[in-house]
C-alpha cells in the first residue's frame, strides 16, 4: 500500500521519502508534475499528499509555521481536503494551523504579488503543486490532504539567485545563481535571510514528518 507525496523539490522529495510512499517532484512545471503523477498511478495506491514548504499570502504566518491544509482554490473554486486524514495531521501534529492554499503556475516571488493574491483569494499561502495534485486525486477519487512549511513570509520579496534557482528536476541550478550573484552583489543581505527563513521551514517540517512517521499517518493505509 502506497502513499504518493507531492513536492516541488529534490530537498523536500529526500526528507519525505520513506517506507510505503512514492515521491513525485513537481520542479515548478504542472503539466511535467500531471504526468508524473498519471505514470504513478497502480491499484496501491491509497491516497496523496502534497507537502514541503510554501510561501505566506496571509501577514498573520511567519517563516516555520506549519499548515494543515483544509482547502485548496482551483480555478477559482474551493476543493476540501480528505476530512478523516486531515483531522488525524491536525490531532497529531501540535502547534500546526488550519488553513487553505492555492495554487501557482510560477513563483509569487514579490510581496506585491502575494498581496495581490491574497486580496483576489484570501488563501493563506501559495504552492506550485498542491492545486495539481488534489485536481488529479478528485479525477481518481482518492483521498487528499496537504501539510506545508512558511518558507517566506507575505512581506518578503524573494531575491532575483532564490527565483531562477529551481530547475524542472526539482534541484537547484547553481550556475544560474552564482550567475545571479555575481551580477547582482546587492541582493547578498536578502539571500542570506531567505537561506535562514528557509532553513526554519524545513526544521519545521522534519518535526512533523517525524510525529507522523511512515505514510504521513494516512489512515487507508491498511
Amino acid at each position: 500500500m502506497t502513499v504518493l507525496a507531492v513536492v516541488g523539490l529534490k530537498r523536500e522529495a529526500i526528507l519525505v521519502a520513506g517506507p510505503h510512499v512514492d515521491v513525485l517532484i513537481g520542479g515548478g512545471n504542472s503539466t511535467l508534475l500531471r504526468k508524473r503523477l498519471g505514470h504513478a498511478l497502480r491499484d496501491d495506491v491509497k491516497g496523496i499528499i502534497s507537502i514541503g514548504i510554501a510561501g505566506a499570502l496571509s501577514p498573520e504566518l511567519d517563516a516555520g509555521n506549519c499548515i494543515v491544509v483544509s482547502s485548496i482554490l482551483v480555478d477559482g473554486k474551493s476543493l476540501d481536503t480528505d476530512a478523516a486524514w486531515t483531522a488525524h495531521l491536525r490531532d497529531t501534529l501540535p502547534g500546526t494551523i488550519s488553513g487553505t492554499i492555492t495554487g501557482a503556475e510560477q513563483i509569487a516571488a514579490t510581496a506585491e504579488e502575494k498581496a495581490a493574491i491574497y486580496r483576489d483569494t484570501g488563501a493563506d499561502a501559495v504552492d506550485m503543486e498542491s492545486h495539481v495534485a488534489i485536481r488529479f486525486a478528485r479525477e481518481h477519487g482518492l483521498p487528499f490532504v496537504a501539510l506545508r512549511a512558511i518558507s517566506d513570509r507575505a512581506d518578503h520579496t524573494l531575491p532575483h539567485a532564490a527565483r531562477v534557482a529551481m530547475k524542472p528536476s526539482g534541484g537547484i541550478a547553481l550556475g544560474r545563481v552564482l550567475h545571479s550573484v555575481v551580477t547582482r552583489p546587492q541582493q547578498i543581505p536578502a539571500l542570506i535571510r531567505t537561506d535562514r527563513e528557509t532553513e526554519k521551514a524545513f526544521s519545521a517540517l522534519l518535526r512533523c514528518l517525524d510525529l507522523l512517521g511512515p505514510g504521513f499517518g494516512c489512515p487507508y493505509l491498511v
